[in-house]
């Protein structure tokens, strides 16, 4: 008497659930990357956008003592810490920023309020990265 050996059992398909769960929590995860990288942009943007910073940038920008230490041209970094706070003709504004030039890198710290419409810097100072601050509210 011969046994004939049952048929092996019919192969499952895989039903894809795996590989569409992959592919939505991939595409969940770059989702949120973007708008992590646009709430970024629109707060940095709104701070550079701002009288406080651009006079801060500019006033370090063309100090002689600043491009004395880190030499011509001075640039502007990429990061803004801070905020800046406006109401009509008043605000305040505390921030800091990375600036650089060909001898080295240094950070700036403004601290400002805005009174009928003109900003006043308490603080203003660029910190290098070798060497002491340098306070550009004194001459």
């Amino acid at each position: 008497m011969s046994v004939t050996p049952p048929p092996p059992p019919p192969q499952q398909k895989s039903s894809g659930c795996l590989k569409w769960g992959l592919i939505g929590c991939g595409a969940l995860i770059v989702l949120c990357g973007v708008g992590i990288v646009v709430i970024v942009a629109i707060v940095f943007g709104a701070i550079k956008s701002s009288d406080a910073y651009r006079g801060a940038r500019a006033t370090a920008e063309r100090d002689p003592r600043v491009i004395e230490v880190l030499g011509s041209p001075v640039k502007e970094g990429l990061w803004v810490a801070g905020n800046v706070n406006v109401r009509d003709h008043t605000g305040e504004a505390n921030f800091e920023f990375p600036i650089r030039g060909p001898k080295g890198r240094a950070r700036v710290h403004a601290v400002a309020t805005k009174e009928s419409g003109t900003w006043r810097y308490s603080e203003l100072t660029v910190t290098p990265a070798n060497g002491p601050p340098i306070d550009l509210l004194k001459p």
